[in-house]
């Protein structure tokens, strides 16, 4: 079962060199940046490493659908640019994709702040997952990917499209909630305050349920990475 781990990328220079190198401890068969027009070093960066680089017109969804296109993986790993996996990932996923009944999965999250309030929000994102088997980008989604060709991949929408997928995903078949948990950035928690970000990804998240189009959510979020 080989493994191709694609990571989205937009101006990320200050994180994508250590997120490329941690990777060098997990057994992928490939990993995969996918450039959407960063103005920035990010690029050379990623030349700097055995990763392979593609350019793909900007936004997320796009992005993880044009590496998932050039991807020879039968799993393909979703990555954000500032979260890193935990030991042993690629193991886990190889065990728990063994059953033919799994079509994919995520792993539980920390975000990468001894706030105490932070650590808390890592735990209900990853319990609040569990829950509905619903997961958010910053989790490494993972998914085969058969199924993630005849589910059309991510929706090409500028927001939710992670949340989209999943709740396709969990209607093709089982889903893997992995205990093992990635580690993620706090940058836009620190940057916004943790109450307000709480705030807005509630939100957000009701508004899209509700049928609000995720342009006009874009405009509330502000630049997602």
């Amino acid at each position: 079962m080989r493994l191709s781990i694609i990571i989205p990328v937009l101006n990320e220079e200050r994180t994508i060199a250590a997120t490329l190198a941690d990777l060098d401890r997990v057994e992928a068969a490939e990993v995969i940046v996918v450039d959407g027009g960063s103005t920035d070093r990010t690029a050379e960066s990623v030349r700097a490493t055995s990763a392979r680089l593609v350019v793909s017109p900007r936004g997320r969804a796009a992005q993880m659908n044009a590496g998932a296109r050039q991807a020879a993986g039968d799993v393909l790993l979703f990555l954000h640019a500032d979260t890193k996996l935990p030991a042993g990932a690629s193991r886990d996923i190889r065990k728990c994709m063994a059953d033919p009944r799994r079509v994919g999965g995520r792993f539980d999250i920390r975000l990468d702040s001894t706030r105490p309030l932070l650590r808390l929000v890592g735990r209900m994102i990853s319990l609040r997952s569990r829950l509905t088997r619903v997961a958010t980008g910053d989790q490494a989604i993972f998914v085969r990917r058969a199924v993630f060709e005849r589910l059309g991949g991510f929706p090409e929408i500028p927001l939710m499209e992670d949340v989209a997928f999943s709740r396709a995903l969990k209607k093709a078949g089982r889903i893997a909630c992995l205990r093992a948990r990635v580690t993620s950035s706090a940058r836009r928690w620190e940057q916004h305050g943790p109450v307000r970000t709480i705030l807005l990804m509630w939100v957000l998240k009701l508004l899209y349920l509700a049928g609000v189009p995720p342009t006009r959510l874009k405009r509330l979020y502000g630049e997602a990475r």
